[in-house]
């Protein structure tokens, strides 16, 4: 944690805006000597410490404000539609009560003077690459969670940086407004569980560490729904029983927790006395890639639907082309008029990260679904995946794959210069006289906690 919240210092001062330390063994500096700022970090062990969390300050609405200055003072929503969620939005946004995954209705209402934007996936994703390679220059270990945040390890980095991980990260901090112009926010401990809340104490632009010698007492009197894994229900559950607070769980008998959460008691108990074991996985696969739209209107009619989810398979392709993903199996959710949902799943005769192909087996999938329920929601995923070099080959008897691929390529390099709207499928273009509000999501093996952009 940063000594704005009460913890021990060192003996040291970092400015994390000029990035020059200042040794207070006499006097403790409120303002950096050399620049003035107060932002300057100390802790007992912030040079000790190697594991990171850095999460993107509302990365969509930061990337629109970038690209638009006029916005810079004004409530932003990415998002859409009066049935539409919100992605996410801006401070200032969030400021009269607004928070990603609201009704966007809901949203207007805290916030009537918000400036929606509708998400531009291509663009956000393009962004988070170049974020994601920054970090690679300071460490191998990057075990990304989404497209807007990561967990590091530094350790062993001192003689590459010539610096400790803490004025690293500091540094990158820095590097991150100065050529990409947004701004992201650090955590740093010794186990991957505090990183991650010590990355969320003090944004946006902040910096926090949660050291070894304060965890226990720092996570004591947090509600349990702090830990990863443990939401709404879970944490109602647990309050029934008495453990409202982490301090409660830390106190339990591991034979209380086994009865009361099954096999996950031990690991809420270690996660309550600060003992995080997990390290740091390079490896980190995609589990599906999906895009699902929450439409305006209720639609029933195969023909109203299909450009919709031509639509959606075009956004899916994107997000795998961008994570170098080629699937197998693709599965369609509808959601009825009375929140009921279907999945329904086709394999593909071979690896793919076409839209074309996608949306073959979509559409099928979806022709057989419209048969009378009207539907307030529709996505098209993809999993089962595989390395792209083994997809979309083709062969003597399929020369189209070959030229679908290609036709694709080129009309990616178009979209990723003059944004996802300058080209389009005629098929996308017809009229449902419907409007609909679109979210792109990814669900990945990772970390309970890793919720993008919260």
């Amino acid at each position: 944690m940063s000594d704005e919240v009460g913890i021990a210092v060192s003996a040291r001062a970092l400015c994390r805006d000029c990035l020059r330390d200042h040794d207070e063994t006499r006097a403790p500096v409120r303002r950096c000597p050399s620049c003035g700022s107060p932002r300057l970090l100390r802790h007992a062990e912030r040079d000790s410490l190697h594991l990171a969390h850095i999460d993107c300050d509302a990365f969509y609405a930061a990337i629109e404000k970038r690209d638009d200055p006029s916005l810079l003072d004004k409530p932003v929503i990415i998002g859409g539609g009066k049935r539409g969620v919100v992605s996410t939005c801006c401070y200032i946004a969030r400021m009269s009560g607004v928070r990603s995954a609201m009704p966007m209705f809901k949203a207007l209402k805290a916030c009537p003077e918000a400036i929606v934007i509708k998400p531009n996936m291509t663009k956000y994703v393009a962004v988070g690459r170049q974020v994601r390679k920054l970090m690679q220059e300071l460490t191998p270990l990057v075990e990304p969670l989404s497209i807007d945040e990561a967990f590091l390890d530094l350790g062993g980095t001192q003689r590459l940086h010539h610096a400790s991980p803490a004025l690293t990260l500091a540094r990158f901090q820095r590097r991150i407004e100065d050529e990409i112009g947004i701004t992201i926010s650090v955590g740093l401990s010794y186990a991957k569980f505090l990183a991650k809340v010590a990355s969320d104490l003090d944004k946006p632009r902040g910096f926090s560490i949660i050291g070894q010698a304060e965890a226990v007492a720092f996570l004591a009197n947090k509600p349990v729904g702090m830990i990863p894994g443990i939401g709404k229900a879970g944490a109602a559950k647990l309050a029934q029983s008495g453990f409202r607070v982490i301090g409660d769980l830390a106190k339990a008998e591991i034979a209380t927790l086994y009865r009361l959460v099954g096999k996950d008691g031990p690991r809420l108990r270690n996660l309550a006395l600060g003992i995080d074991p997990r390290k740091v996985t390079v490896e980190h696969e995609a589990k599906t890639v999906s895009s699902e739209t929450t439409l305006d209107v209720d639609l029933a009619g195969f023909e109203e639907l299909e450009p919709i989810l031509w639509r959606l398979c075009e956004r899916t392709s994107q997000r795998l082309k961008a994570q170098e993903l080629a699937g197998r199996t693709v599965t369609l959710k509808l959601k009825t008029h009375d929140f009921q949902i279907i999945t329904r799943a086709a394999r593909l005769p071979e690896p793919s990260q076409l839209a074309a192909r996608l949306f073959s087996a979509g559409r099928d999938l979806l022709r057989r679904e419209c048969t009378g329920p009207r539907y307030r929601l529709i996505g098209i995923g993809m999993s089962d995946f595989f390395n792209p070099a083994e997809a979309d080959r083709g062969d003597l008897a399929d020369q189209e794959t070959p030229k679908l691929k290609a036709m694709e390529s080129a009309l990616d390099k178009v979209r990723a210069k003059f944004g996802d709207a300058a080209i389009g499928k005629g098929l996308s273009l017809r009229d449902t006289r419907r409007r609909t509000t679109s979210s792109a999501t990814t669900s990945s093996t990772r970390s309970p906690e890793a919720d993008p952009d919260a």
